[in-house]
This record gives structure tokens, C-alpha cells and sequence, in this order.
């Protein structure tokens, strides 16, 4: 939402995906590479290999909730960083976390997600770091990922909350 006060416009970003200054193309290339690079750190840190996810559900090894836990306390690190030193996007828009309400609708979908994850060694992360590595199988799985978003979309009115 676009505030003016005089004379001066101040974007106001209420979430980092609601972003209200366009970009359009070079200026996307940013995202390009930071994925890219993302996807190095996911390979690097095997966080996209189906062993190691399985060791993890399988409670064979600390592997994956180190690098869990590590996201986990970066993301509240971060958080905290933002709202008390009011740091603004990559396009200077002021980013505004709005409070989030528990749904019993979270439980049954984090089930589902857990059990899907469980099944095929992937979350939508990794899907694709583990395409771009060369595990072409997986785009069965990303297939049915952007499947099950668009029928929760469909449907989502239906469902439980």
C-alpha cells in the first residue's frame, strides 16, 4: 500500500511477498542468482539428498534437524533484527510482519506435508536443487506439488480451518 504524506510517497511493504515497487527484467536477475546459489548451498550441504532425509525420519542421525534447528534460529534472528532496527526490502519498502492465527487446518496440511516429504525426500526447497542436480524423477514430484497448491487454492474455502 502507497502512503502519501506530503508530498513525499513511502512504500509500505506489509510481507516480503507483497512487494509494491515493480521490478522487470535485469532487475530480476538478483533473484536468478541468489537461487542459484542457494541451490550450491543445498547440494553442498546435502540437504537435497533422499538419504539424508530419510536418516532424519528414520532418527538415524542429527544431520538435517542441525540444519533445520540453524534455519530455525537464523529466521528468528532475523525477525528480530527487522522489526527493531526497521530494516526496509532490497527496493527500500518498509516490511511490516503481520500477526499470524493458529488454524487447526495448519495441523492436518503439516501432516500432509510431513508424509509427503517423508515419501519422496523432498520439500519444495530442494525440488529444484535435487532437478538441477540431475535427479530428473524428482519433476514427478514437482508436478505434484504445484498440483496439490492449485487444488488447495481451489478448495481451500472448503476445507477446515
Amino acid at each position: 500500500m502507497l502512503v502519501a504524506d506530503k508530498n513525499i510517497q513511502e512504500a509500505v511493504c506489509d510481507s516480503p511477498n507483497s512487494q509494491e515497487t515493480g521490478e522487470t527484467g535485469l532487475a530480476l536477475v538478483k533473484y536468478l542468482i541468489l537461487g542459484i546459489l542457494f541451490g550450491f548451498v543445498f547440494v553442498k550441504a546435502e540437504i537435497i539428498s533422499w538419504f539424508r532425509i530419510q536418516e532424519m525420519f528414520r532418527l538415524d542421525s542429527f544431520h538435517m534437524y542441525g540444519v533445520i534447528g540453524s534455519a530455525i534460529v537464523t529466521g528468528i534472528i532475523s525477525i528480530q533484527l527487522i522489526k527493531r532496527f526497521k530494516i526496509k526490502s532490497i527496493v527500500g519498502e518498509e516490511i511490516k510482519i503481520s500477526k499470524k492465527e493458529f488454524r487447526k487446518g495448519q495441523i492436518i496440511g503439516g501432516f500432509i506435508f510431513g508424509l509427503g516429504w517423508a515419501i519422496t525426500g523432498a520439500c519444495p526447497g530442494p525440488l529444484y536443487a535435487q532437478i538441477g542436480s540431475g535427479f530428473t524423477v524428482v519433476i514427478i514430484t514437482l508436478l505434484s506439488a504445484i498440483a496439490g497448491t492449485w487444488v488447495y487454492g481451489k478448495f481451500s474455502d472448503k476445507l477446515p480451518n
